[in-house]
């Protein structure tokens, strides 16, 4: 991923463009000043759903028993 930059001249005059371009790429922009980085525009990341993750694993795994039955081991008594 290549890191992209601007001049604030050029952000001013095409900011909306730039920044749907930023939003729709989710690469953050460096903006500079007489070639200096002076901000940092990044895009905000939005977490993903339990369904967008395990979606494609739903109706395909298999239990054998009651998974929220305690195993023996958890309640033996350690004295």
């Amino acid at each position: 991923m290549s890191l992209l930059t601007i001049s604030k001249s050029k952000l001013r005059a095409r900011l909306l463009a730039i920044l749907r371009e930023v939003e729709e790429s989710g690469q953050e922009l460096i903006v500079t000043d007489n070639g200096r980085p002076v901000l940092r525009i990044v895009p905000i990341k939005q977490k993903a759903t339990v369904e967008e993750v395990f979606g494609r694993y739903f109706g395909q795994v298999i239990y054998h028993e009651d998974i929220n039955t305690p195993t023996v081991d958890e309640w033996d008594d350690p004295a």
